[in-house]
């Protein structure tokens, strides 16, 4: 049976003396709150009985917030991934009892995704939302701006002047940086092609221009194929590939700038050898790490979720309290980019 964590395992693995995790046991004197979060992060790791009373104890006085999310695509991957990073993220908050509030739009219509942010936004006091840039969603943010909640915008950027904030990948140049290492990894020009969910995800568009314009500059003897459009699905990735592939054969790379890269993968995997088409995607999932290590992947833009996360949520906080004319117009992380030999 394993031994059970004593008060000298939690002092030892907080970095503090036992007196002063008595302290902190007993609501004794005053100990400072970054103290505190300290000795309940250790509790939380090594399973300390205590945890959930130093819990108690931090939140007790602490004001109530509620935080809303609109998320997309719930059976992907990625999206799982973020509810959970984003659940994590809320309870780890400081200086605030926050709850999370996690809705997935069933499809990608911009009526739908409007209708679920009005209706999520009455029941929070801010809210974060993964939206197309089309006037259904500006009208939505607009009404939730009157009604005092602010939207900060999540992955795409849409509203601009009515949302609070951007958080998500510099998207323009994640588009920049993809062609550059195709047009690297290719050596000689020849035709590269490019997928996009949709023409109002406005990540997207900026994508693509970014793409586009690299090659114009720096590499205009390369032929760049007129944009597909996949609505982030599998199954029509996996259909418009093979068609790419059949009319095209001296195609020589390809980046997949939204969802449904697994019908990428698939379709290379059943025409082509490995490393033959250089295909550039985003996000780890369990596809695409199989892809970069049987090579059929050149690289992957992975979105840093848990800092994501983490900068969202205090973000949302920020807001509750007054501070809004100080949070950033955009948020910039930078994504981390993986290739077969970080597998």
């Amino acid at each position: 049976m394993a031994r059970r964590p004593t008060i000298a395992d939690l002092a030892r693995k907080a970095g503090v003396s036992t007196a002063t995790v008595d302290r902190v046991l007993n609501d004794r004197s005053n100990v400072h709150p970054d103290t505190v979060r300290r000795v309940y992060d250790a509790a939380a790791q090594i399973g300390y009985h205590a945890a959930r009373l130093i819990e108690h104890r931090m939140t007790a006085d602490a004001p109530s917030v509620r935080l809303g999310f609109v998320l997309t695509k719930q059976g992907q991957f990625f999206y799982q991934s973020m509810a959970a990073q984003l659940e994590q993220a809320t309870r780890a908050m400081p200086g605030v009892r926050a709850e999370a509030t996690i809705e997935f739009c069933p499809t990608q219509a911009p009526k739908d995704i409007a209708d679920m942010m009005r209706d999520l936004g009455a029941r929070v006091d801010v809210l974060a939302a993964v939206a197309t840039n089309h006037q259904y969603t500006t009208a939505a943010v607009s009404d939730l701006k009157a009604a005092g909640v602010p939207t900060i915008s999540l992955l795409s950027d849409y509203a601009q002047g009515e949302r609070m904030a951007y958080i998500g990948l510099n998207n323009l140049k994640m588009g920049r940086l993809v062609a550059s290492i195709l047009a690297m990894a290719i050596h000689e020009p020849g035709k590269v092609a490019l997928f996009v969910g949709g023409h109002r995800w406005h990540g997207h568009e900026l994508r693509e221009t970014g793409f586009r314009s690299y090659f114009r500059e720096h590499q205009p003897r390369f032929t760049v194929l007129d944009t597909l459009v996949n609505l982030e699905t599998r199954q029509l990735t996996h259909e418009a590939t093979l068609d790419l592939l059949e009319r095209h054969p001296d195609i020589k790379g390809m980046y997949v700038a939204g969802g449904g890269m697994e019908g990428a993968i698939a379709a290379l995997r059943e025409v082509r050898a490995p490393g033959e088409v250089a295909l550039i995607v985003n996000e780890i999932t369990p596809e695409s790490r199989a892809a970069l290590s049987d090579r059929y992947l050149l690289m992957a833009i992975r979105t840093p979720l848990e800092i994501l996360c983490q900068d969202l949520v205090a973000l949302m906080v920020d807001a509750t309290r007054g501070n809004r004319d100080s949070l950033p117009g955009q948020r910039f992380l930078e994504p981390y980019l993986c290739f077969p030999e970080s597998m």
